[in-house]
């Protein structure tokens, strides 16, 4: 088994993907452990015309919200756009950005060198189907239902890389615990 903290936080200065239903729990946990106790700031970047809005409040067992920029575009292109400043500006640690169609090579390209650029990561959320060849790693997250802890840890999912530029494959069962707000990684022992 791959050691998990070998692999998370994806590699800085590069961009990745996540997708899954619990892809924006995976985006959350990321800049809560980028972010959370040095002050840096996430930038989340959405298309307007999403119905569910981000409330920053809603973070708070992972960052503190003042530590999060909530920015929509019009459409997705301008959100990539604003994505790639972001990246490339130096100020931001981490740039989320949800993405409703897939993304061509040119623009993962493109959003790869804002982060090399600025020193920062990047993480898309898409669906899986939609992912970039550009992308460094991509993680497919999903929520992992264990009757035995439901009362206790409604956390609890599962975090597969599915695609990887350095070749290792694997998942891991993890749990953010709200209070120390770090990840907890379940042994495969624990999950018999």
């Amino acid at each position: 088994m791959t050691d998990f903290w070998s692999h998370f936080p994806p590699q800085n200065t590069r961009t990745h993907e996540a997708c899954g239903l619990s892809a924006p729990a995976f985006a959350a946990a990321l800049a809560g452990h980028l972010c959370g106790a040095n002050g840096k700031t996430v930038f989340w970047l959405r298309e307007s015309w999403q119905n569910a809005q981000l409330n920053p409040v809603g973070f708070a067992s992972y960052l503190d919200p003042k530590q999060l920029l909530i920015a929509q575009a019009a459409r997705q292109i301008d959100a990539l756009a604003a994505a790639e400043e972001a990246l490339r500006s130096g100020h931001i640690a981490l740039v989320v950005i949800e993405l409703s169609q897939g993304i061509g090579l040119t623009e993962g390209r493109r959003l790869q060198l804002a982060a090399q650029e600025g020193g920062a990561t990047g993480l898309c959320l898409l669906s899986e189907e939609m992912g970039s060849n550009a992308a460094q790693t991509r993680w497919r997250c999903t929520p992992v239902f264990d009757p035995n802890e439901a009362a206790v840890d409604s956390t609890l999912q599962n975090w597969e890389i599915i695609k990887n530029k350095s070749g290792t494959l694997t998942n891991w069962n993890v749990g953010w615990h709200a209070q120390t707000r770090r990840i907890n990684v379940v042994s495969k022992s624990a999950q018999r």
